[in-house]
């Protein structure tokens, strides 16, 4: 769907020669440079523009001087193309060749997550499933 995308670009394969001035136990200063691509999660604050919402991402990082982590807010500029995504939707972001001035990333939804999945993954309880009987009361 969006990987076909052609602002995503898979990253060239890594391939070494060695040179010819170079002994052949070292290695080529330079030749080699690896880079993970960078995937950001964040919610969604703003769609106001065409094929453009606006990510903020919530990092944790140590403050400089006190040592205790704190919330960094950062807001991306993403690419929808569809505008398929809604205030408050959850997405990631992946890195893409620039599209424009500020845009860099590009939106890919993610399911929503379940806080109660824990529930959903055990069997009924007997006293749930017996009915809807209410408990005994003991009025005094």
């Amino acid at each position: 769907m969006l990987l076909s995308s052609p602002f995503v670009v898979s990253p060239p394969p890594l391939r070494v020669s060695p040179s010819p001035q170079q002994p052949q136990g070292c290695r080529p200063v330079g030749l080699l440079r690896i880079e993970a691509a960078k995937q950001l999660t964040g919610r969604v604050v703003t769609t106001k523009a065409d094929k453009t919402v606006g990510v903020e991402v919530v990092r944790l990082a140590p403050h400089p001087k006190y040592k205790r982590r704190e919330r960094i807010k950062k807001k991306y500029q993403a690419h929808d193309p569809e505008n398929q995504f809604k205030v408050g939707d959850v997405v990631e972001l992946r890195s893409s060749r620039p599209i424009s001035k500020t845009k860099h990333f590009v939106a890919i939804p993610l399911p929503p997550r379940d806080t109660r999945r824990k529930s959903q993954l055990l069997p009924p309880l007997q006293s749930q499933a017996d009915g809807d009987q209410p408990p005994p009361s003991t009025a005094d």
